[in-house]
């Protein structure tokens, strides 16, 4: 009788490459759980928090004020409630059933002194990262300077006791980015994360450095072209581990590293880094591509518990990105302000098709109970306000994505015209199991989460 030892959630491959140390993490097994019993009786993975974020908001419509009106509105759903048939805009995503609110805009108040605090580009994007508004002090419209008064609302949760408890992963967050395109080079425009005032989490732009960052690859080892495979340096303690593991298990465990496997192949074959690679090309600027190589680590993190909480920024606030792919010759900031709607509509799309990817890559990861990490996420999905012709901040698009373990109702359209977003963070903290009696700050203040979203 062979009898399974009980692996804990912190499990990891370990290995050596030209004298360097190297660990895989494993995603959630049979033998990882406390009993057969908790997975027959299909008790959930701990719940996963995630941060989607685009530049410059929606197409405009007459629901932004009277000057923008004129084009329809491709963004709000037409019914109310569960079931709710996707806008156009929301079609991308219908796969994965978005709750969207729709209506809000942030409640702060605005104080005069220094002027321009209501500047849609910043207050909007303060509100709906922290729920509180820019910090007064420091702040300085003419260039743009500002920050935040506390930390945004990744931070607080990955920060938060309620949420790992003890037993924090290894990474208590990770921050991503995809376009390189910025409005300036310094303070709110090169980041969305923040762990406080003037503390900025600069997202992981390249997915070799994610890919090092995640999997113990050293520095060295990627500048030399991954000469020793990664999968070849823990081969002899998998070997050992797949001895331990029953045949579901072992299952799980060789789809793992052949998925591991896969993601390094094309890392080297666009990298440049590899002996017989050609020299690494330019930046094809391809939004869609990028991301999807970097939700697949994302979602392989999450599937190994490195991480619970992630913020991807697609592109940065007032995004000057030239989506040249789809025939728009200018940076986006530019044709929002030039009121070229129809190119906006096209960037939203594209910008949605994107967040599908993520998502497309989160789902396809199931662990032993059968849930997949998008079962198993709340992805808060925003931009800095409404839309970007006019910088208005009233119908700000607002997405909450998966289903949080069930504390989640899928495919809800909730609408509340001039409702307050706050409300938004006060329904993920409590789906995430957060105690939260209110959140939001200076106007802001609510203890109501968005009725019919929160299961």
């Amino acid at each position: 009788m062979v009898t399974r030892k009980h692996l804990g959630r912190r499990t990891f491959l370990r290995g050596a490459v030209g004298g360097a140390t190297v660990a895989l993490g494993v995603p959630l097994l049979d033998a990882m759980l406390p009993t057969r019993q908790a997975a027959a009786e299909g008790i959930a993975g701990d719940p996963i928090f995630g941060l989607f974020y685009w530049a410059n908001g929606t197409p405009w419509h007459a629901g932004h004020g009277g000057e923008q009106a004129g084009p329809p509105d491709l963004w709000t759903p037409a019914e109310v409630g569960p079931g709710y048939t996707p806008s156009e805009l929301l079609a991308p995503l219908a796969a994965h059933q978005p709750s969207v609110a729709t209506g809000l805009t942030p409640h702060t108040e605005i104080p005069p002194e220094p002027p321009g605090q209501g500047d849609g580009h910043m207050r909007g994007f303060m509100v709906a990262m922290t729920g509180d508004r820019i910090r007064p002090e420091g702040f300085d419209h003419p260039s743009h300077t500002l920050t935040c008064l506390r930390p945004t609302l990744d931070q607080y949760i990955a920060k938060h006791e309620d949420f790992y408890g003890k037993t924090p992963t290894r990474f208590r967050s990770l921050e991503v980015g995809i376009s390189p395109a910025r409005f300036h080079d310094y303070g709110h425009w090169n980041a969305i994360s923040y762990n406080g005032p003037d503390a900025q989490n600069p997202p992981t732009m390249d997915p070799a450095q994610l890919y090092a960052k995640l999997f113990n690859v050293p520095d060295d080892l990627v500048a030399l072209g991954r000469r020793a495979q990664l999968i070849d340096a823990v081969h002899e303690d998998a070997k050992g581990l797949r001895l331990r593991l029953g045949a579901g298990d072992r299952q799980r465990l060789d789809d793992h590293l052949e998925h591991l496997s896969e993601i390094q192949r094309r890392l080297e074959l666009t990298s440049g880094t590899c002996d017989i690679a050609p020299a690494m090309p330019g930046d094809s600027g391809d939004l869609l591509e990028k991301t999807s190589i970097m939700g697949e680590l994302l979602a392989v993190a999450l599937h190994c518990d490195l991480t619970r909480v992630f913020s991807l920024m697609l592109t940065s606030p007032a995004t000057t990105h030239v989506f040249g792919n789809l025939g728009v010759p200018d940076g986006m900031h530019k044709t929002c302000h030039d009121g070229a709607w129809e190119s906006v509509r096209k960037i939203t799309t594209y910008q949605m098709q994107c967040l599908a990817k993520l998502l497309d890559h989160m789902a396809g990861l199931i662990d032993p109970m059968g849930n997949n990490l998008v079962d198993r996420a709340c992805v808060f999905a925003v931009s800095e306000y409404g839309e970007g012709w006019k910088h208005s901040v009233a119908e700000m698009p607002t997405l909450l994505i998966g289903g949080c373990n069930g504390a989640l109702s899928r495919g809800v359209h909730v609408r509340e015209p001039g409702g307050n977003i706050a409300k938004v963070h006060v329904t993920i903290l409590r789906a995430l199991g957060i105690q939260c009696d209110t959140w939001g700050w200076n106007g802001g203040e609510t203890s109501e989460h968005l009725t019919g979203i929160l299961a």
